[in-house]
Formats: C-alpha cells, structure tokens, sequence
C-alpha cells in the first residue's frame, strides 16, 4: 500500500466526521432561505406535501454530495503537499 494513502486513511475518517456537520448545517441555512421556515420537512411530516419533501431531500442530497467531494479534495490535495504523492 502506498504510503500516500496510509497517511490519508485517519485525514479521511476526521474528515467524513466534519462532513457532515457542515453538510447539515449548509442544509439548514439554504432551507431557510428557500422553504422560508427554520425546520426542514421529514418524509414522515403529515402536514407536508409530497412536493415539499421531495425538494427538500433532493436539495439535501445535492448539498452533501457537493461538500463531500469538497472536503474530500481539499484532503486529497492536502495529502499530496504533505506526502509528496496522491492518495488514491
């Protein structure tokens, strides 16, 4: 195994830990701004419409997804400064 992607495993692992974090938070600012109210719907909220809560998700999705692969670039990039070689 390449040394490069030894170093990244523990970077990886704190890094999927922070992802999601920021994700969440990222979500909740844009449903603010989109849905005009602080609480996202749950796809088990009766009082919300189908289209309402498949917005959501997918905007939800789309939001993890992006800061994902962010993060996960920035470490990978971060790896290679360090180690002299990319993790992957």
């Amino acid at each position: 195994m390449k040394m490069s992607k030894i170093a990244y495993k523990p970077v990886g692992l704190a890094l999927g830990a922070g992802t999601g974090l920021l994700a969440g938070a990222a979500f909740k600012q844009a449903w603010k701004l989109i849905g005009h109210q602080d609480d996202a719907p749950n796809a088990t909220d009766e009082d919300r419409t189908w289209k309402e809560i498949l917005i959501a998700a997918a905007l939800q999705g789309a939001i993890f997804a992006v800061v994902k692969a962010s993060v996960d670039r920035a470490g990978a990039v971060t790896t290679r400064k360090v180690t002299g070689s990319w993790p992957g």
